[in-house]
């Protein structure tokens, strides 16, 4: 199954991040750049860097100019994160682009790659959620809250992963059938974003 596939390499991301756990550490994506694999270790790694600059940002301390960097950096990790998820869905539409739909199939809510996006947050809340059950600086009110927030977690990578394994199937078999909206993000775009196409007009 394509979800068993992704979850394991998230997890080994997530793993590798964690091992000096610093968010400026160096990318080493494990797997060759022509496989969905290389996509999914890379798009999980952007989103455990960037949970990590969420942490961070939240400090309460912070510097207000560090924060301002680090929100710059949260700004391009989004949309890094953005196109990653598009190009994972365009190996989708590559690999079913053989398919004919059926006459009466109909289109999912979301892509692929998008649902793959959830599943890939959900592996860090998982990841997060366990270090806190296993923590023995806490009180046992705590942890029991803990566990069952992750026992939750852990009925929604069930269910997130059995739905992307039966979309994937359906598109397969003809049943549904892809239809990609490109995001289109506007706030990086200095076209299209009024501060950042006024401050042009000033300089």
């Amino acid at each position: 199954m394509f979800s068993n596939l992704a979850f394991r390499i998230f997890q080994e991301c997530i793993e590798d991040y964690h091992v000096k756990d610093d968010v400026s550490q160096p990318l080493n994506n494990p797997y060759p750049k022509d496989e969905i694999e290389h996509l999914l270790y890379l798009k999980n790694w952007i989103d455990t860097v960037q949970w990590h600059y969420e942490d961070i940002i939240r400090d309460p301390n912070i510097d207000p100019v560090a924060a301002l960097e680090l929100k710059r950096k949260i700004d391009a990790s989004n949309q890094h994160r953005t196109d990653v998820v598009e190009y994972i869905d365009s190996y989708f539409l590559e690999k079913y682009a053989h398919i004919s739909p059926k006459a009466e199939a109909s289109i999912n809510s979301e892509s692929p790659a998008w649902a793959i996006d959830r599943f890939s947050i959900l592996a860090l809340k998982i990841y997060h959620m366990q270090e806190e059950v296993n923590r023995n600086d806490v009180g046992k009110e705590h942890i029991e809250k803990c566990q069952q927030k992750l026992d939750i977690l852990l009925e929604q990578k069930k269910d997130l992963g059995t739905a992307i394994d039966e979309l994937l199937t359906d598109i397969e078999n003809g049943d549904k059938y892809m239809k990609v909206y490109r995001q289109m993000k506007m706030y990086n775009d200095e076209s299209l974003n009024p501060i950042l196409y006024n401050s042009e007009k000033h300089k």
